[in-house]
């Protein structure tokens, strides 16, 4: 049997070859934007993928990592920039009580973090400032570096050496227990000190040895637990430091804390 085709087939319509096209150039643009969604993604996931390399820092009950995870010159720059950026506290929120007593805090201090976020200790309690540029940035190396997810920043400023930090213990109920606190330092090279509460003062029941760290400018601290809880923290007075110095201490703090306690 003869087969009798018609000649203005779809083919040839002209206004279907204009859709064809049109639609030939659509999928052109969409597969140039996957492939631009692409390229960022892979951006993104190796601008932190240069691997660190990571310190064990161990005793009875001390867990933590140690890494350098910036170099000088970008420490440099992101102090510069937080220079800017950071504004500290002041008043009521610039003061810390211990044992009843209210003192000035001996550095300056700033919270950043997720909106409607708020941290308590010392008997103050802080609401989190929105995330500034570089503290996202710095928050953002961190988190993938680490793998931790953290929504809360408390910045300490040490115009010097003779700014410092007493022994304490970031224990707060707020405060994720199977989250690690990441402490980034930029600034001056400062000393570090751990003590086991058991080798404390004039009651201590224990001769544990303190641990002492030296935290570079561009350093990663990761204090996992259970390391607060049985270790205090200090930073103490060293009076040859001249330089200022600025640490961020990343932590994860829950939402529903308030709730449950």
């Amino acid at each position: 049997m003869e087969t009798f085709v018609n000649k203005r087939s779809c083919t040839d319509n002209p206004l279907t070859r204009s859709q064809r096209k049109k639609i030939k150039l659509e999928n052109n643009e969409r597969i140039k934007q996957e492939e631009d969604a692409e390229e960022d993604e892979d951006e993104a996931s190796t601008e932190f993928s240069h691997p660190v390399h990571w310190q064990k820092i161990e005793a009875e009950g001390l867990d933590c990592d140690y890494a350098l995870l910036f170099s000088k010159k970008e420490a440099d720059h992101f102090f510069k920039l937080l220079e800017e950026e950071v504004v500290y506290s002041t008043g009521e929120e610039a003061k810390v009580q211990v044992f009843g007593k209210v003192y000035n805090i001996p550095r300056k201090q700033a919270t950043y973090g997720d909106a409607g976020l708020t941290y308590t200790y010392s008997g103050v309690t802080r609401s989190a400032c929105p995330w500034t540029p570089t503290l996202e940035y710095i928050q953002d190396a961190v988190t993938k570096t680490t793998g931790q997810r953290f929504n809360f920043v408390l910045i300490n400023r040490y115009k010097d050496g003779q700014d410092h930090m007493g022994e304490h213990r970031d224990d707060e109920k707020e405060l994720d227990p199977l989250c690690p606190i990441a402490s980034v330092s930029l600034g001056a090279a400062r000393d570090f000190i751990f003590r086991h509460r058991d080798a404390r003062g004039k009651q201590s029941c224990r001769q544990i040895e303190p641990v002492k760290l030296e935290l570079a400018p561009g350093s990663l601290l990761l204090m996992n637990q259970p390391t607060n809880t049985y270790w205090y923290h200090s930073l103490p007075v060293r009076k040859k430091v001249l330089q200022p110095r600025i640490n961020l201490t990343f932590r994860r703090i829950l939402l529903n804390c308030k709730k449950m306690s």
